[in-house]
């Protein structure tokens, strides 16, 4: 298992970026045709907590039907600057953000993502399960040179930990290596899902 951090901006040129977004918008409709994107319940409105002392839930959650033989970890997290502390912005945000679904659904790899909000500080996380962690690393890249321009200054980050399944780190916080300099990432107890 290695926990490394990523490029936090992605340096490639847009047309590349463009062209991978169109790509996972095109395998995105495919999943849905064949039904085979879902919206698990197990996991609505659970609490994470995390090492940096922050807590978040989760309000969403959206996986693809299949199965992961090289299961890695993602996280991503950033803070919306438009959105400030207004909690109708966030609530419309977590509403409308569902239709975002097809800039990651179809990108090749990905296996599941909790949506997860803290209400208190208005930071976003998302806590994936993808399929090998070459594809996680570049989806990841995509993903938070996207989000930079749209958020705080530094918030816009990800982790990625090779061969550690999603649930694993859910249920076992201390299955992943603890890394003082990057709490925001690490749980500090198993999820707390709601009963």
């Amino acid at each position: 298992m290695r926990s490394r951090p990523t490029a936090q901006d992605d340096p490639t040129h847009r047309p590349a970026a463009l062209a991978d977004f169109a790509h996972s918008v095109r395998a995105w409709g495919g999943l849905v045709v064949r039904h085979r994107l879902t919206s698990p319940q197990d996991n609505l409105g659970a609490h994470l907590t995390f090492a940096d002392g922050s807590s978040s839930f989760v309000f969403r959650e959206t996986a693809v039907a299949d199965g992961t033989s090289d299961p890695t970890l993602l996280v991503i997290q950033f803070r919306l600057a438009a959105l400030g502390g207004n909690r109708l912005l966030h609530a419309a945000f977590r509403r409308e953000c569902v239709l975002h679904t097809p800039l990651f659904a179809g990108f090749a790899g990905f296996r599941s993502k909790l949506w997860i909000d803290d209400l208190e500080t208005g930071v976003y996380r998302g806590v994936y399960q993808w399929q090998g962690s070459d594809l996680a690393r570049h989806y990841a890249a995509r993903m938070v040179a996207l989000l930079t321009p749209f958020s705080n200054a530094g918030t816009a980050r990800c982790r990625i930990v090779e061969r550690v399944p999603r649930d694993e780190y859910l249920a076992h916080p201390d299955i992943v290596p603890a890394h003082a300099e990057d709490d925001w990432w690490r749980l500090a107890e198993p999820i707390a899902r709601a009963t």
